[in-house]
C-alpha cells in the first residue's frame, strides 16, 4: 500500500493536510447505487474518505451493463449493492466499505435514526416525498444531504445543511499585512526619516519600496478628501506617479513599489462579510458551539481591546486555525 503523502499527493497540493484529514474522518453513505450514485461515489472513494456504506435494494439488472461501469455481465442477478461495493473497495484498499441490501425508501420510512452515524448522506434518484422526509431527518441529526438525480445529459443537485464553517480554507495566496493603507505609529515615523527626492541616486535607489508606497499613499489621500485610490483610473493614475518618482530605469525598489501598489489599495475597516460573522447569533456561545464560532467569539471579545498582546494572540489564533477570518485580523485595529 502506497504512503498517503504519495498516494493522495495531487490534492494535498489543492487542499492541504486538513482537507485530507477531513475526507479520511468522513463516513458517507450512498441511497441508490446507480450511475449517478456510484461515479459520485467512485471521485470520493479515490479521493481517500473514511468509510462508506452503500443502500440499494435492486439486483443487477442487463440495462445497469449500459450505464454503470461499476458492475459487470459476471454479476447480472446480483445485489447492486454488494457488486458496487466490491468494485470501490478495489479501487482504494484504504476505505472501509459496507453494503446494506435494502431499499433507501423503506428505510427512510422504518429507521430514519440510521442515518445520524454520517458525516453525509449522498442520496440519488429518490421521489420527492422521501426526499421531504430525509431531509428533515438529516436536519434534525445535523448531518450534511445531498441530493442528486440525472436524467439522460440533464440533472440536478441540490445541499441541504443548517450551517457549514470552514477554520482552514488554505487559500491560494496570502496578501502581506503590511498595514500600508494605514500604517501603525512606528512605520509613520520610519517613513517620515526619508525623503523621496534625495539628489543622491544612490540613496534614492535604496529608499525601501515600503517607504515609497506609504509616503505616497499619504500625499495622495491629502489631495483626494483622505480617500486613497478605489477606481481603476485611480489605481492607474497612483502607478503612474510612482513611476514619474524614478530617476534611474535601474530603480528596483520604485518597481517593487509598482507591483506591490495593490496593497494600498486594499479597503479600511471591518469588511462588511468579517462584520456579519462577528455580529452574528452564533458568537454567544455554549457548550454544544462548534470551534469554528468559539474562535469567532474570541476574536470579538479581543478585538475590543486592541492592544499588543491581543494582537499576538490573535494571530496565534490564525495559525491554529480560523482560515476565513485570517486574511482579515488586520482589520479589527485598522
Amino acid at each position: 500500500m502506497a504512503e498517503p503523502k504519495v498516494k493522495y499527493d495531487r490534492q494535498l497540493r489543492i487542499w492541504g493536510d486538513q482537507g485530507q484529514a477531513a475526507l479520511e474522518k468522513s463516513n458517507i453513505c450512498l441511497l441508490n447505487c446507480g450511475p449517478t450514485g456510484s461515479e459520485t461515489l467512485k471521485n470520493l472513494v479515490l479521493g481517500g474518505i473514511g468509510s462508506i456504506t452503500v443502500v440499494d435494494g435492486s439486483k443487477v439488472e442487463v440495462g445497469d451493463l449500459g450505464n454503470n461501469f461499476l458492475v459487470d455481465e459476471a454479476s447480472l442477478g446480483e445485489p447492486k449493492a454488494k457488486i458496487v461495493c466490491s468494485f470501490l473497495q478495489e479501487l482504494n484498499d484504504a476505505v472501509k466499505a459496507k453494503y446494506i441490501e435494502e431499499y433507501p425508501d423503506k428505510l427512510i420510512e422504518t429507521n430514519p435514526s440510521f442515518f445520524s452515524q454520517f458525516t453525509l448522506v449522498v442520496a440519488t434518484q429518490l421521489v420527492e416525498s422521501s426526499m421531504v422526509k430525509l431531509d428533515k431527518i438529516c436536519r434534525e441529526a445535523n448531518v450534511i444531504l445531498i441530493f442528486a438525480r440525472s436524467y439522460g445529459l440533464a440533472g440536478f443537485v441540490r445541499i441541504s445543511l443548517k450551517e457549514h464553517t470552514v477554520i482552514e480554507s488554505k487559500p491560494e495566496h496570502f496578501l502581506d499585512d503590511l498595514r500600508l493603507n494605514n500604517p501603525w505609529p512606528e512605520l509613520k515615523r520610519f517613513a517620515e526619516g526619508f525623503e523621496l527626492n534625495v539628489h543622491d541616486p544612490v540613496a534614492h535607489k535604496h529608499i525601501p519600496y515600503v517607504v515609497i508606497l506609504v509616503k505616497m499613499a499619504d500625499e495622495w489621500a491629502k489631495s483626494h478628501g483622505g480617500r486613497l485610490p478605489s477606481t481603476r483610473e485611480e489605481k492607474k493614475e497612483f502607478k503612474e506617479l510612482l513611476k514619474a518618482g524614478m530617476v534611474a530605469p535601474d530603480e528596483d525598489n520604485y518597481k517593487e513599489a509598482m507591483e506591490s501598489s495593490f496593497k494600498v489599495f486594499a479597503p479600511r475597516g471591518i469588511s462588511s462579510e468579517l462584520q456579519l460573522i462577528l455580529n452574528d447569533s452564533s458568537v454567544e456561545v455554549d457548550s454544544s458551539s462548534s470551534d469554528f464560532w468559539v474562535l469567532v467569539a474570541a476574536l470579538k471579545s479581543l478585538s475590543a481591546i486592541p492592544n499588543q498582546a491581543t494582537q499576538v494572540t490573535l494571530k496565534r489564533c490564525s495559525v491554529l486555525g480560523v482560515g476565513v477570518l485570517r486574511v482579515q485580523l488586520n482589520e479589527i485595529w485598522t
